[in-house]
């Protein structure tokens, strides 16, 4: 009777799907290294030295542990096992590891509250919550008065989407549902037909054309290794537009979005994610157009269960020969 294929559990031990733990660990050898092993320098010897076997698969069920090693790149990833298959983690970002490295090496890595910002920026929605919030009747009567002047009913606008992955296209369909907006996005992939029909979606091939012709902006794209969102594409925004990123922060230059800002040629912005969090750009935070959240877009009870069940399927998927359900870096691998 052969082995069973060995997979590594990185981080905390399961909290919600505990049925479907206890499927894996009835047909898989599962180990979960010490918090003192997952360690950077401890981490690496161990692989180096094959402490756990060939291990075939990682999981990482949580976005807050498990990360304990540092990033995963060009030191880390070499010393991975030739048998590994698949690395599943919690959460949508994967900035932490270089998916381009990770998909020489052959193994897969795979993983919305936009609404809210968009809603805000049309609706000067900061400025309000500040004036209901100061208990100054004089912040109170001109965020009253004075808000509706340059607030618009997102209905009759454009809505830009950079990314339309699982989170852009549900952006979208929101968007388009809640509010009958126009979508115009630019992504690596076209959506089928179907699906750019069912929200109302027009594919840019390029950026440029996202950024002309919309009145919001929305940045919901993984990071790549480097700014997005620059002084030359603000540049190419639609005079006055909005910007709203639940992506990363660090597809900003923050520095060059105030200048924005200020000139005049964004009018809102709405911020979950930030350039150097916990840090928060402290002119963006005395703007009272600029709506900024604590990186709080997917914190919730239902999303923590969903992340924890996914990252166990993606990785039972593949070590059953079948596809993944989130692949993030598959367009990488070579044909």
């Amino acid at each position: 009777m052969s082995e069973k294929p060995t997979i590594l559990h990185l981080g905390d031990p399961i909290e919600f799907n505990k049925e479907l733990y206890a499927e894996i660990a009835d047909s898989y050898t599962v180990i979960r290294p010490s918090l003192e092993e997952r360690q950077r320098p401890a981490f690496s010897q161990a692989l180096e030295e094959k402490k756990w076997g060939d291990f075939q698969a990682i999981f990482r069920p949580f976005w807050n542990t498990g990360g304990e090693m540092g990033r995963w790149n060009s030191e880390l990833i070499p010393l991975l096992p030739a048998a590994m298959k698949v690395f599943a983690s919690a959460g949508a970002g994967y900035d932490w590891v270089d998916v381009d490295i990770m998909a020489k090496h052959c193994a897969k890595h795979y993983r919305s509250e936009a609404i809210f910002h968009i809603i805000s920026v049309f609706r000067n929605m900061q400025w309000s919550m500040d004036g209901a919030r100061s208990g100054d009747p004089h912040l109170w009567l001109e965020a009253h008065q004075n808000t509706a002047a340059t607030a618009h009913n997102p209905q009759t606008q454009t809505l830009g989407i950079i990314g339309l992955g699982n989170i852009g296209y549900t952006i979208a369909r929101k968007a388009h549902a809640c509010f009958g907006m126009k979508i115009y996005y630019h992504d690596l992939y076209r959506k089928s037909t179907d699906q750019e029909s069912a929200v109302n979606a027009t594919f840019c091939p390029l950026l440029d054309n996202v950024l002309a012709v919309s009145d919001c902006v929305v940045l919901a794209t993984p990071f790549g290794g480097s700014k997005l969102i620059t002084r030359e594409t603000l540049a190419k925004f639609k005079k006055g537009a909005k910007f709203v990123n639940i992506a990363r922060g660090t597809l900003v230059d923050e520095d060059s979005l105030v200048e924005a800002v200020k000139s005049g040629q964004l009018s809102a912005v709405g911020l979950d994610v930030h350039e150097n969090e916990p840090n928060v750009n402290k002119e963006l935070a005395r703007m009272r157009n600029v709506t900024l959240t604590a990186h709080t877009a997917g914190g919730t009870a239902e999303t923590q269960i969903g992340f924890e069940r996914l990252s166990m399927e993606n990785v039972q998927r593949v070590l059953n020969g079948q596809e993944p359900l989130t692949p993030v870096n598959k367009h990488l691998f070579p044909k």
